[in-house]
This record gives structure tokens, C-alpha cells and sequence, in this order.
């Protein structure tokens, strides 16, 4: 169709001329509302992107080795489904003088995943709580 007669065609029923394929030979247009197909090619952009949601998993100091290896299994399927992992460690009391116990066992952890993930946010003592983010790499 010639180029004048689609523009006359669109303005007759209140629409837009398009050019939907440029690299066509001949180009290819479409008679649409230009401001709705915008905003279609913008909700189709945005969703494209995957949400990161942060998973939280709490140890103790004095957790059991068997109790460990199960939360970082736990911690595994997190990094696997491409979520990030924050291991948060609670100190009751006056365990937060020992707070080496506590590294040591964030050290373990760290050591495991070393090369699955990638630290996020290192060690943190906040109040009597220690915490650490692991994320996918």
C-alpha cells in the first residue's frame, strides 16, 4: 500500500501509522493506537526481570552438626532458585561474649559455599544478633 494512502487510512480512524518491522524490505506497518503499544512494549521489559527475594535462615552457636549440614542444605536450594540467604545468628544471654563460637560457625558456612556464592554482606554484630547475606553467583 502506498505510504500517503495508509497515513489518510490511519487518520481516518483516529489511529496511528506504526512501523512495526524497519528492517523488512519493504517496511512493515500497522494502523494502532501508538500510545497503547508503547505501553505494551514497556510491560514486556519489566517483566523480563526476576524479583530476588532474601530468605532468612537462623542458627544458634551452639548449633549440632547435623543441624548445620541441614540449614545449608536449606541454604543450597535458596541459592539455587537464585535467592539470596541471610544467616542470621541469635545469642541468648551471655553467649555474646563468645562471639568467636559464632564466627567459627559463619567461617563453616562461608567455607561451604565459597564457591556457590558470593558474600553479599560480610559478618555484622548488631545488638545480639550476628548476620551474614550470601548470593547466587
Amino acid at each position: 500500500m502506498d505510504v500517503r494512502d495508509a497515513i489518510k487510512l490511519a487518520q481516518e480512524q483516529d489511529y496511528d501509522l506504526v512501523e512495526v518491522a524497519p528492517g523488512a524490505a519493504p517496511p512493515v506497518c500497522r494502523i494502532m493506537d501508538y500510545g497503547k503499544y508503547r505501553y505494551q512494549q514497556s510491560k514486556k521489559h519489566s517483566t523480563k526481570s526476576k524479583t530476588i527475594n532474601v530468605k532468612e535462615i537462623k542458627v544458634r552457636p551452639q548449633i549440632n552438626e547435623h543441624d548445620l549440614l541441614f540449614k545449608m542444605k536449606s541454604i543450597q536450594k535458596f541459592l539455587e532458585h537464585g535467592d539470596k540467604a541471610k544467616i542470621t545468628m541469635m545469642f541468648r544471654g551471655r553467649e555474646i561474649v563468645h562471639a568467636s563460637i559464632g564466627q567459627k560457625v559463619f567461617t563453616r558456612i562461608l567455607e561451604e559455599f565459597s564457591q556457590t556464592a558470593n558474600v553479599e554482606q560480610s559478618t555484622k554484630i548488631e545488638g545480639n544478633r550476628m548476620t551474614m547475606v550470601l548470593g547466587p553467583k
